[in-house]
């Protein structure tokens, strides 16, 4: 359904990405995917492509420049050498700024690495309209929650043992000094309990209920 894209960062450097569309609205709005760990594999392709069923333009920014993994000890090494400000400044701020060229408003959501880059991208990329976080949080003094004033939604799951419910709940507290109009749910689940390609995480109830509610939401802040 999508295709591969070569985009432009603020820098002018090329980032290379997944695209998919609703037909042929250029005017849908936008919707910037970040990847889990894992790097832009067949699952966030199909999630991308489910967003444009739904009725918006998504992008998924390939922040590991064609590199895919499918052990954790080697996603682990990607993620722990990827640079978060510049992930977040130049290649997924330059997806937001390539979607606002034709859509009016653009919201960055992820899972995993990518749920702690949208609460990054939330204080640091003044384009973006609204956020999704997929049980993901940033590093502890990566950013000043008294920046962030587009809405969020965010999802945790209570058997999470990297996002634990008291990470959780020490992020809900910083985010009240925000701006941001946020709204927080926890699932009887574990972590990356939306991916389907992981039978051994995914729970399907869980994943239907926090995408039905992402629905409303981006319904709501992006029209």
């Amino acid at each position: 359904m999508g295709k591969l894209i070569d985009f432009k960062r603020p820098d002018g450097k090329a980032c290379p990405g997944y695209l998919a569309a609703p037909g042929d609205d250029a005017s849908a709005p936008g919707f910037v995917v970040i990847q889990e760990w894992w790097g832009l594999n067949n699952q966030i392709k199909k999630t991308a492509d489910r967003l444009a069923e739904a009725g918006y333009r998504a992008l998924v920014p390939d922040l590991y420049r064609g590199k895919v993994a499918s052990a954790a000890d080697e996603a682990s090494h990607l993620m722990t050498n990827l640079n978060f400000p510049d992930a977040a400044g130049q290649d997924i701020r330059g997806a937001v700024q390539y979607l606002k060229e034709t859509s009016r408003k653009v919201a960055v959501g992820g899972f995993c690495l990518g749920g702690a880059l949208t609460l990054l991208c939330a204080a640091h990329v003044p384009e973006m309209d609204a956020g999704a976080c997929f049980y993901g949080i940033p590093p502890a003094g990566s950013f000043d929650s008294k920046s962030i004033k587009v809405p969020l939604i965010c999802h945790f799951a209570n058997h999470d043992d990297w996002c634990t419910p008291e990470k959780a709940n020490e992020l809900e507290a910083e985010l009240k000094k925000s701006k941001s109009n946020f709204e927080v749910y926890r699932y009887d689940a574990h972590h990356a309990f939306m991916n389907e390609a992981r039978p051994e995480v995914y729970d399907a109830k869980s994943a239907k209920t926090a995408w039905d509610r992402t629905m409303a939401f981006l319904k709501k802040a992006l029209a």
